[in-house]
């Protein structure tokens, strides 16, 4: 049985309000628009193989230490782990919340973001982009207007 109409609406409504998806956050980032620190929350190994282009690197375990010197003050903080698969982006937002940040996940992680062909900075600062999942987006460059 389905919940009532209401209560549908306050659960999608939070839902919102503490997750943003990876076109969300491209689209964000490509109108320049500012207040956002993007944080990339998984290991040095990985940040190195790739992250999402203008994102921070800060482990979920070094969050409490060294928010204030990475998240400017007044700003909302995205972070993003691996995947679905994975809860570190839940537990890095929970960290931020803890410390009184405004903060989303990035539902989807950096698989996603990879998987929906949007910018990926290496270790080396290259930036690259790889054509689009079919499976996971719309093909042709078309949004997928959600």
């Amino acid at each position: 049985m389905a919940a009532s109409a209401d209560e549908a609406r306050r659960h999608f409504a939070a839902r919102l309000a503490f997750e943003t998806d990876v076109s969300d956050v491209a689209a964000h980032l490509d109108a320049g628009a500012g207040g956002v620190v993007i944080v990339d929350t998984r290991s040095a190994e990985s940040w190195a193989q790739g992250r999402v282009a203008g994102a921070v690197h800060l482990p979920t375990a070094e969050i409490a230490e060294r928010a204030e010197t990475v998240v400017p003050s007044g700003a909302t903080v995205v972070v993003y782990c691996w995947g679905p698969g994975c809860n570190g982006g839940t537990k890095a937002a929970l960290e931020f919340a803890e410390l009184g940040y405004p903060v989303k996940e990035m539902i989807g992680g950096f698989e996603y973001w990879v998987r929906e062909g949007f910018a990926v900075e290496t270790g080396g600062g290259t930036v690259t982009r790889r054509s689009p999942d079919p499976l996971t987006a719309p093909a042709g460059g078309v949004s997928c207007a959600c």
